[in-house]
């Protein structure tokens, strides 16, 4: 069975609805971010301060180039798509689908310090700015996309419309 790879900007719910599918789908969970500590023994802002933000895009890629797993919803980091080969990769036995959110949505999610956030950019840059330079790369790589709500219910809708669109592919 394939993988369910949730791409998308900081903000939109991925680990949360990630979690949620899994259970539904019976799948395993992997969180690439998680994955990034292990792999390093620091939390994201600690390599985006001290080791900088092309360290940290490099580690990412190569969770991402490296990963290998059948039945399993994937969480990516929002950069993963930066990654050209881990991206490949994970779509190789994946189908990727865009939680697609929309700026305001995302930019009142975001704390004002976005490296506290683990949230890899160029510093300075804002969440806008990171939409921008994402949203291209997030539509290029989906195979669906899904749109974002909010309200009590959210995360189970998403689950829900996921369930949907991905059903078919499965």
């Amino acid at each position: 069975m394939k993988n369910v790879v949730l791409i998308g900007m900081p903000g939109t719910g991925k680990s949360v609805v990630g979690r949620a599918l899994a259970e539904r789908l019976h799948y395993e969970f992997i969180d690439a971010d998680d994955l990034i500590v292990e792999s390093t023994g620091k939390t994201l802002p600690e390599i985006l301060r001290k080791d900088g933000l092309e360290k940290f895009l490099s580690i990412e890629g190569r969770v991402g180039e490296t990963m290998d797993c059948q039945n399993t919803v994937i969480a990516t980091g929002g950069s993963m798509v930066l990654s050209d080969a881990a991206m490949v990769n994970l779509k190789a036995n994946g189908i990727a689908v865009w939680l697609e959110t929309s700026i305001a949505q995302i930019s009142d999610r975001m704390p004002e310090d976005l490296v506290d956030r683990g949230i890899a950019a160029m510093p300075g840059m804002t969440i806008r700015q990171i939409y921008e330079q994402r949203e291209p790369l997030y539509a290029k790589y989906a195979d669906l996309i899904v749109a974002s709500c909010s309200g009590e219910d959210a995360t189970a809708h998403q689950v829900e419309q996921v369930m949907r669109t991905v059903g078919m592919s499965l």
